[in-house]
């Protein structure tokens, strides 16, 4: 994780404004103390194709004594760049079992932009971290329940689930430094190289279309990730809260 942020921003530094989110949002637990969040957002300078970069560090003390622990990174392009946008989640449950979704989600429609697909997924070569990932025998392919998630993966997504023998989480230790840390830098890597920092000329009319598309789907994502997993972990004033901060830099 702190190998995916210090290179997202030693690259994006220049294009990046400081956090202004108050400190007790930046750092937030609920009233129990159980569960505790640290939430950072980047926002993009006038002239970035960045519009902001949101991490956050979810821990949560399971009513069964186990932990949940959730790290991600997500960063938004502006409608100057419709190239795809860059999304990673890793979920750990358990010392034995963690999800994670790596991806590069595209911002058009890959049928109608044969283009998009061929630069983006296709000439990056990205199928193949996912096969590579694969490989390994503990990690199996996760299908979320929500359709819209599926439906706003790109083809080339990696969402898997890491399963492994109950020795205290050293295996899953092992794959996440040997396979899930390389890769996923890979992947940032691309990101950073032919979406961050590519040059692509975007009209007026695609422009409104990429507006339209973008709000639609970070609304849907306040509304089906973010609204309804804050509310079970920080109860629903703390979820107001932290939602409330979050959205002004959601609307486009």
């Amino acid at each position: 994780m702190l190998d995916l942020v210090s290179s997202l921003e030693d690259r994006l530094q220049s294009h990046l404004l400081p956090c202004s989110l108050p400190p007790d949002v930046q750092y937030y637990k609920n009233n129990s103390g159980s569960s505790q969040i640290s939430l950072h957002v980047t926002p993009g300078n006038t002239h970035s194709p960045i519009d902001f970069v949101l991490g956050s560090w979810v821990h949560s003390e399971l009513p069964t004594g186990g932990s949940l622990d959730i790290t991600s990174i997500s960063a938004y392009l502006k409608t100057s760049n419709d190239a795809p946008n860059f999304a990673f989640d890793l979920i750990r449950s358990s010392p034995t079992m963690l999800l994670l979704v790596l991806d590069l989600p595209p911002r058009k429609d890959l049928i109608l932009s044969p283009e998009y697909l061929k630069t983006f997924y296709e000439d990056t070569e990205l199928e193949k971290h996912r096969q590579e990932l694969e490989k390994v025998q503990e990690v199996q392919p996760y299908f979320s329940s929500s359709l819209f998630i599926r439906a706003f993966a790109s083809p080339t997504a990696i969402y898997v689930r890491v399963q492994t023998e109950n020795d205290g989480g050293e295996r899953i230790d092992e794959i996440l430094r040997n396979h899930i840390g390389p890769i996923s830098k890979q992947v940032l890597g691309i990101w950073l190289d032919h979406c961050a920092c590519a040059e692509r000329e975007v009209g007026e009319e695609e422009r409104g279309y990429l507006r339209k598309r973008d709000g639609f789907v970070r609304n849907k994502t306040i509304e089906v990730d973010l609204g309804t997993s804050f509310p079970r972990l920080f109860g629903p004033e703390g979820a107001d809260k932290l939602l409330d901060a979050i959205k002004k830099y959601f609307s486009v």
